[in-house]
C-alpha cells in the first residue's frame, strides 16, 4: 500500500470517528434568563401564567448632559415569570419645577382601554387611571401623586394595580412598598 492510500485510509477513519464522536456528544442545556431568576412572590395574571415582582423599589438618576441637572426617579416592575413580559412598570419622579411626584404607570397590550385602571394602597380607596396612549411596549397613564396618597404608599404594605384584559376580566396585580419610603427618599 502506498503512503498515499494509507494517509487516505488514515483521514477518512479519523473524520468519521469524529464525527460519530461529536454526533454523539451531549448536548449542553442553557436555560433561558427567565428560567434561572429566582421566583419572587406570584401575583395574578393572564392566562395562568405567574407574574412576579423584584423585591424592590430602585432609585435612578441622570441627566441630559453634565451641566444639567440630575432627574432622579424610582421605579418597581411586574413580569410574567415564563415569559420575562413586562406586566406593569410604575414609575415615580419628582418634578423639577413643582418638586411634586409624578408617576407613569405601564401596562401590557390587549387591555379593555374604556375601562381604564386602578391604583390602591392596601385596603385603601382605589384611584382610577385613564389610559392615554399605547405603543409597541405597551399602554401608558400619567398620574398626579396627592400628599395624601404619597404618605399611604410611604406606609403602606402592598399597591395594587388592576386592569381588565379583553374579555373584560379584572386582574390585579400586587407590588410590595416595603423599601417605598427610603427609595422616595432618596430622589426627593
Amino acid at each position: 500500500m502506498t503512503i498515499t492510500a494509507r494517509l487516505s485510509i488514515a483521514t477518512v477513519t479519523l473524520f468519521t470517528f469524529c464525527v460519530q464522536s461529536h454526533a454523539q456528544a451531549p448536548k449542553a442545556k442553557n436555560p433561558s434568563p427567565v428560567a434561572q431568576a429566582t421566583p419572587a412572590p406570584a401575583a395574578a395574571a393572564a392566562e395562568g401564567a405567574n407574574a412576579s415582582a423584584p423585591p424592590g423599589w430602585i432609585a435612578r438618576c441622570s441627566s441630559a448632559s453634565r451641566g444639567a441637572p440630575l432627574e432622579c426617579a424610582i421605579e418597581q416592575n411586574a413580569v410574567l415569570t415564563k415569559t420575562g413580559q413586562l406586566i406593569v412598570l410604575i414609575n415615580i419622579r419628582v418634578s423639577a419645577d413643582t418638586r411634586t411626584p409624578v408617576g407613569l404607570v405601564q401596562l401590557p397590550l390587549g387591555l379593555n382601554l374604556p375601562a381604564g385602571a386602578k391604583l390602591q394602597v392596601d385596603d385603601g380607596k382605589a384611584s382610577d387611571l385613564q389610559i392615554q396612549t399605547c405603543e409597541a411596549r405597551g399602554c401608558y397613564a400619567n398620574l398626579q401623586i396627592s400628599p395624601e396618597m404619597l404618605t399611604a404608599l410611604k406606609s403602606g404594605k402592598q399597591l395594587k394595580v388592576s386592569f381588565q384584559n379583553l374579555a373584560k376580566e379584572t386582574i390585579a396585580i400586587p407590588m410590595p412598598l416595603a423599601d417605598f419610603a427610603s427609595a422616595y427618599d432618596k430622589i426627593k
